[in-house]
């Protein structure tokens, strides 16, 4: 049987051709990625930094981390140039989610940042103290 032109054969055989092209394709893409992924940490091996819920911030601040593994850590407030103004903790945590306070209002108001620092990691967040 030909429809307008072609035989079934030859359409059954022309997609059977491109799905086979797109499986390589697909299998191809997934090869390159693993490479390119290899020699990354794995995402369970950093610890997350919240943002603070309410913005601006006044008085005593919480900043909130988890970690998956227990880790030396570094938290750090900044002025806004990402200059050290002071180191708030640096201890060895444990797996879990973390606190560390410290009082706003000791600082002029405007915009700083906080960072959690470990062996791997440098992570950033920024807030606004109004007082």
């Amino acid at each position: 049987m030909i429809l307008i032109g072609f035989s079934i054969e030859r359409v059954l055989l022309g997609v059977l051709l491109v799905s086979l092209a797109l499986l390589v394709l697909i299998i191809a893409y997934r090869k390159l990625l693993a490479y390119l992924g290899k020699g990354t940490p794995a995402p369970k091996d950093y610890c997350v930094l919240y943002s603070i819920e309410q913005d601006p911030v006044s008085g005593e601040v919480e900043i909130y981390f988890t970690t998956t593994h227990e880790k030396s850590v570094r938290i750090e407030l900044l002025h806004s140039d990402l200059s050290v103004l002071k180191i708030l903790k640096e201890d060895t945590f444990s797996n879990g989610g973390h606190i560390v306070r410290f009082d706003s209002t000791e600082l002029p108001n405007g915009n700083y940042f906080y960072r959690l620092c470990t062996d791997n990691q440098k992570t950033f967040k920024r807030m606004t103290i109004s007082n």
